[in-house]
């Protein structure tokens, strides 16, 4: 059984956004995911390598003025030299965002995070979800409770703690992190099965 590397490569400003990192972390691992957790102004080498290797990257980031923070940018630009040369080519994509406000302009970040991985070559993977807390017998409790469907997207109050992040936002995020790990498996198994066919014909021929 292929088991797929997942990176999530995260900003998060006041906590918020970590909380539902973590989420998406821990749900993917969960799903039988080789999972890491990077923070974009901490990473390493080996935080690159990994990205490098991955078989799916999940970008996550506060929305802040209609999109990602600086810090997320900082780390878009400092990929060029991949884009460049496509090295994220068929890898696969995600995303999660948090604002304070319950639109607060979130699908932006979402659509700037696909954009990337589309600049990059990446196959987008969306929610999932039907929309949430849509008539009066739904509730602030239902996944996806904004009804986003291009990635996960959360509110938190700006004067709460990493506390007071949504249950229902945690749970869809988890559910962000499960389909993602899901998906990568059968790409990943798919993978090892047409390079396994690749190397068989070349066996077959070699014989000819």
């Amino acid at each position: 059984m292929a088991i797929p590397a997942i990176a999530v490569v995260y900003y998060s400003g006041s906590g918020h956004t970590k909380v539902l990192a973590d989420a998406v972390a821990s749900a993917a691992a969960s799903a039988g995911a080789t999972t890491s957790l990077l923070r974009v102004d901490e990473l390493t080498e080996e935080s690159w390598n990994f990205l490098d290797e991955a078989d799916a990257i999940i970008f996550g980031a506060p929305t802040y003025m209609g999109t990602a923070p600086s810090a997320f940018h900082a780390f878009a630009e400092k990929t060029a030299g991949r884009w460049s040369v496509q090295k994220w080519h068929n890898k696969l994509g995600a995303g999660f965002t948090n604002a304070a406000c319950k639109a607060g302009d979130k699908n932006s970040t979402l659509d700037y995070f696909s954009i990337l991985a589309a600049q990059h070559g990446m196959n987008w993977i969306n929610l999932g979800l039907l929309p949430g807390w849509k008539s009066t017998k739904g509730s602030e409790n239902d996944l996806n409770r904004f009804g986003y469907f291009n990635g996960a997207a959360a509110q938190t109050f700006s004067d709460v703690g990493v506390e007071g992040v949504h249950p229902a936002d945690i749970a869809t995020a988890e559910h962000l992190g499960r389909r993602v790990a899901e998906i990568s498996g059968i790409f990943a198994a798919g993978r090892i099965a047409v390079d396994r066919e690749v190397v068989d014909s070349e066996l077959v021929s070699a014989g000819a």
